[in-house]
This record gives structure tokens, sequence and C-alpha cells, in this order.
């Protein structure tokens, strides 16, 4: 009982008091239903012809004609009319059902669209997680784009979207904040210079400021430090200085600037952590084939004549050294805002590692949001490669995207090629974790100290397509071999390797038991 009542304390003395106090009201107000008078109100729009937004990236299909999607690799046929309520598969497969992003698919027509549009605001009235405010956000970007592209002009269509920019304004998402927050900004943006809504870009303009100047760091990542959510955030930036590029009378010129310096900012961050072979890291809540592709997006940046404004990687904590052979990404910063943590891992000293531009040690990765075990197991330490202690947690992950106690990060050495830190991730248990990495010419080394005793684990995963085997001690493989100095007991294991939501396959994990020092060595050809 003390320790779930603790677990809830190191959770919420995190949060900010704008969090608890929205919370409370939602909840209050959520037994009260919605009224606004807008059918009384003259709403002024903006005529399609008048509208200019130039298209540049298309969906990845998920409608396939005759009520069929695909929402995290999980199909399903509706028999008798879409249900949007559809829940069976889960929340996060309910919200994509109802953001309307395959309005941007290349194939689909006009008027398929606007029955997709109809058949929703057929049943607007009985809609639920549908009306929540962060798919309220992306449906007016999508369904705005798709009015403007198509030259539409539709009074059904721009009453249901008045109606539920009216719900976003009354109810933006400050109790969750982070991208959740941003996305409400972006939506009412779409929305306020599709309506000419002063009010609504009023509110866009101060949400959307006001978080980029919190949420982006100083070398340009998202504060989330999920690299699939910086994509998805640098995406609606773009999007957004095309709307504003394109249509000038729609808002300031000091928001346009705003979105300007921080894609500049983000793209720079992007370009610094992104593989030679062209792929993002899959680390945090990231994973394939949700957010727009790397080259896409730099691609798309052009298109729009945004610069690349590169910074060292700095407060994001993370940092890459490489050569000829090897690219290492390792985290050696803090597991994300400490008043959002929900996209955050317990994976302090976490690295992974390409070889001859192919992944060779990876993160598992993620293949749910669903509140479950596996959930659990893809945020645990035990799924990072990096050190536990004690089978205890760096980081109080929990209930899916909670945090209570959290490991704290402190620099010692860093070099071009070599840094040192230390975490207090196991102080509860009177120990400490310092973890040295070092990159060579044909060798990458991982130094651990632990302080303080307990029964220490490190893991190393490998990617499914890495075949290895253990040999007098070593595991051996066509890439070289790896040795660990100070071990006690080597195992090579299977594991469930994440790609992509309801996606795994099998591959092969390395578990060393050690006391207080392990040196291990990762020898290349």
């Amino acid at each position: 009982m003390l320790d779930h009542i603790l677990k809830y304390y190191h959770t919420l003395k995190y949060l900010k008091w704008i969090q608890i106090r929205y919370q409370l009201w939602y909840r209050l107000t959520s037994i009260i239903p919605f009224f606004n008078n807008f059918k009384k109100q003259k709403i002024q729009i903006a005529k399609a012809n008048d509208l200019v937004f130039d298209g540049f990236i298309s969906s990845p299909t998920t409608w396939y004609g005759d009520d069929q999607y695909q929402f995290l690799n999980i199909r399903h046929q509706f028999e008798n009319g879409v249900d949007w309520n559809y829940s069976a598969h889960g929340k996060l497969w309910t919200y994509n059902l109802n953001y309307f992003d395959f309005l941007e698919q290349a194939h689909i027509s006009k008027f398929e669209g606007l029955a997709l549009i109809y058949s929703f605001i057929g049943n607007e009235k009985n809609i639920k997680d549908g009306m929540e405010s962060f798919p309220i956000s992306l449906r007016m970007i999508f369904w705005t784009k798709f009015l403007i592209k198509n030259k539409i002009k539709d009074d059904q269509i721009e009453h249901s979207m008045y109606h539920q920019l009216q719900r976003l304004l009354s109810k933006p998402e400050y109790h969750l904040m982070g991208n959740h927050l941003l996305e409400n900004g972006f939506g009412l943006l779409f929305g306020g210079v599709f309506f000419k809504d002063k009010k609504m870009l009023a509110q866009a303009d101060e949400i959307i400021t006001k978080q980029l100047r919190e949420q982006i760091l100083l070398d340009g990542a998202h504060f989330e430090l999920s690299p699939m959510y910086h994509q998805i955030m640098l995406y609606r930036i773009l999007d957004s200085i095309n709307l504003l590029q394109n249509n000038p009378n729609a808002s300031t010129s000091d928001l346009l600037k705003t979105l300007q310096a921080q894609a500049s900012l983000m793209l720079g961050w992007m370009k610094n952590i992104t593989f030679t072979s062209g792929d993002m890291p899959c680390i945090n809540d990231s994973t394939n084939g949700i957010a727009p592709k790397v080259k896409t997006l730099f691609d798309y940046a052009k298109h729009l004549q945004i610069d690349i404004n590169q910074k060292p990687l700095s407060d994001s904590g993370y940092r890459i050294f490489s050569n000829e052979k090897i690219e290492v990404l390792m985290d050696v910063g803090k597991i994300g805002p400490d008043y959002i943590p929900g996209h955050a891992h317990s994976d302090t000293f976490n690295f992974i590692l390409q070889y001859r531009n192919a992944p060779f040690i990876v993160d598992t990765g993620i293949s749910t949001y669903e509140k479950n075990e596996r959930r659990n197991l893809e945020r645990s330490t035990a799924s990072h490669n990096t050190v536990m202690i004690d089978e205890k947690e760096q980081s109080e992950i929990w209930g899916g995207f909670r945090v209570g106690r959290r490991a704290k990060v402190s620099i010692i050495e860093e070099t071009k090629s070599t840094i040192s830190a230390t975490h207090d991730g196991y102080k509860k248990i009177g120990c400490q974790h310092q973890r040295t990495f070092s990159l060579k010419e044909n060798q990458f080394q991982i130094d651990d100290l632990i302080t303080g005793g307990g029964a220490c684990v490190a893991f190393i995963h490998f990617h499914p397509d890495v075949k290895v085997v253990l040999e007098n001690q070593k595991i051996i493989g066509t890439f070289g071999e790896i040795e660990f100095d100070g071990s006690e007991v080597i195992s090579l294991e299977n594991y469930l390797f994440a790609e992509g939501f309801n996606q795994t396959k099998k591959a092969l994990k390395v578990k060393v038991t050690f006391k207080n020092n392990l040196h291990t060595n990762i020898n290349f050809l």
C-alpha cells in the first residue's frame, strides 16, 4: 500500500499546476453536455478558391475502399458502414480512424473523400473518442487541406468543422501538454485560416509560439525525446509554414517567422542523429511507418526554402560517435520532460549501433500503446542496452504512460570519441551506475562501474538479421566478436523485436551478469 502511494507521489509531484487545474476542471465539465450558439453566428469562411495549400506529402495507404481500413498494421473491414467508435483494436486504432489523414492518399478522389466526411458528420452526435480534442485537431488539418485542394464549398461540412473547432477552443489539452497541446494549436491555426476567425488565430498563435519555445530544445530536439514525435511535429510545422506562406493575410508575420526558425533548428537535429543509411533511430516511443520519412521532410523543407540550422547535440542527451564502419547513438540525458514523460522509457545509458550502414545493436522498439504487460516490457530497463541492478527499474515506468522515480544523469567527461556519465536511478537501493562509451577505429568499448553492490545484468539486443553464437564466453558473428571482461555468466537468448505497431519478430539478445565492473569490447573486422 505504501509503495503504491509513493509511486503516485513521485509521479504527480512533477506535474505543473496548470495540468492539475485543467485535469480537475475537465473531469468536472465532462458530465455537462457541450452547447454552443455557433449556428446563430455569422460564420465567415474564406472561399475555397481564395485559399492555397501547396500539397507536398501524400499519406501512406490506410483506406482501401469499401469501408476497409488499416492502421497500426491491423486491417479491418466494416460490414454496415464505418463505425467511428470501433474500439476492438484499441484506442489508438480508433484515434487513427478519426484523424482522416487518409484524405491525403494519392489515389483518393474528391467524391470518395466527401463520402467519408459525410459519413462522419452523419454520426457526429454519437462519436466519442473521435470528438476528443486531439483527433479534432488533426481532423481539422486534414479536412482543411482536402477542401482547399478540391475547391470545395459545402455548408454542411463547414458547420460541422466550426462546431468541432468550438469544442477544441473550449478544451485545449493543458492537462496533457506536450505534443497534444501543440497539435491543438495547429488544428486551431488551420481552422482559423479557413474561417478567418480572429479568436481561433489568436489562440493558435499563443499556443504554438509558447509551446515551441518550451518544447524545442537548444540543440533542436523535440523535448519528448522521441525521434518519431520529432518528425511528426516537424511535419505539422512545415504544413503550417506552407499554409501561412501561401495565405499571407491569414495571420501575423511573427508566427510565420517563429515557425520557420524552429523548423530550421529541428531539421538540424534530425540531420545530426539520422544514420548514414537514412534511418532515424527508433528510441523511446518511436517506430517505423507512422511519421513521414526523413528524406521526405528534408525535401519538403527545401521546397519551402527552409534552411538547416545544425547545432551540436547537447541538451537532448543524445550523442553520436561514428567512423567509416560504425555509427553509435548513445543516451546520456534525462528520460524526457519532467511533467510529461509519457513517451519515455527506462533506458538511461542505452545505445544503438549501425555497422556498415545496417542495424546491428538495436532498441527493442514498441509494438503497442495499450496499457498491458507488453507495453510495460517494452518500456522497461531490461528491454534496452543498459544495466539493470537487483531486477529494479532505473526509472519507475508504470500505467502505460507514467513514470514515478526517474534517473538523473551527470556527465563526467566528454570528448569527440569518449563520454563518461553517472546516473542515480538506483539510489533507492544504495547503488550508482557509471558508464563510459569509447569508439576506436574497429572497436566500440563500454565500461560499467557499479558502486554500492547489487546483482547486475547488462543487456545487448541484436537486430533480427544479425546472427551470432556464444563460444568460449564470447559472442561471435560475421561482424567480429564481443568480449566481456568481468562477467560471471553470459547467456544468449531470444526476444521479440518490435518492427512496428502489432508487429514483432524473433531476435537474439545477450545477458551478462557481473558484480561491480564490466568491460565490454565490441571488435569489428
